[in-house]
């Protein structure tokens, strides 16, 4: 993916580092990492948001920037929507989150999306300085949201038409849960071929070529993983060391 075109994320006048924390990691479990902070009332750097970033610390919030107002923190920006419950007074477009994400998707400038504070929300006046509007179908009798899980909300909606659908294997993943790779398979298939030649089981010989046949093409519908590989390689040793075969 393209980062210079992800989103930008802009939280205006946050309230607690915690939930600026959270919002990082929100972001980076969607491969979004720009975060612009507008006049944070605790200051900044806040060492709760660091604290409740975990991994996301380094990643996202030591490389966020701070504004003095939200027009600045729009530098560079070319189309905004604000995350509002309210404001539909103002004449603007209001979207759900999965349209307005498909929007930003495929937009060539760089976009961001605008969150407010946590116990207010955005002002008109800050809504006026975005695009268009967003607002997520919620509970009428309880529409606040947290501003993590909004931030959450945005992000699963931007990535998950750019993202892989299953996570990839972490860097520290075990080798024996990696999946097999086709020598691999291969060379699963040539020791049970030969083993079960030696044991006579592609009998009658008239029927012996399309039995093998058959038998690879089953190994190769098999999704196994280096471990599978491992466990019937041991499988097959052990049962032909006990019947007498090396």
């Amino acid at each position: 993916m393209q980062t210079d075109r992800h989103p930008v994320m802009i939280l205006v006048r946050p309230q607690m580092g915690e939930n600026i924390g959270a919002a990082a990691r929100a972001m980076l479990n969607f491969g979004l990492t720009e975060m612009r902070l507008v006049a944070p009332r605790d200051g900044w750097p806040n060492p709760r948001a660091v604290a409740m970033a975990s991994g996301a610390a380094g990643r996202v919030l030591d490389r966020a920037r701070v504004y003095p107002t939200l027009a600045a923190a729009m530098e560079g920006i070319e189309y905004a929507y604000a995350t509002t419950a309210r404001g539909r007074e103002l004449t603007k477009p209001v979207l759900n989150p999965q349209d307005a994400m498909a929007e930003t998707r495929s937009r060539p400038g760089r976009s961001a999306i605008i969150f407010g504070p946590e116990r207010t929300g955005l002002e008109n006046d800050d809504i006026a300085r975005a695009n268009a509007i967003v607002t997520v179908p919620v509970n009428p009798d309880f529409p606040s949201i947290n501003l993590a899980q909004a931030v959450l909300l945005m992000g699963y909606e931007y990535g998950r038409e750019i993202l892989p659908p299953e996570p990839a294997p972490h860097a520290g993943r075990e080798d024996a849960e990696a999946m097999a790779d086709r020598l691999e398979i291969e060379h699963l298939a040539d020791h049970y071929e030969e083993r079960l030649t030696q044991a006579g089981f592609f009998f009658p010989e008239t029927k012996a070529a399309s039995m093998r046949l058959n038998l690879r093409n089953m190994w190769s519908r098999l999704a196994l993983t280096r471990g599978d590989v491992r466990i019937l390689h041991g499988i097959l040793r052990q049962l032909t060391r006990r019947s007498g075969g090396q």
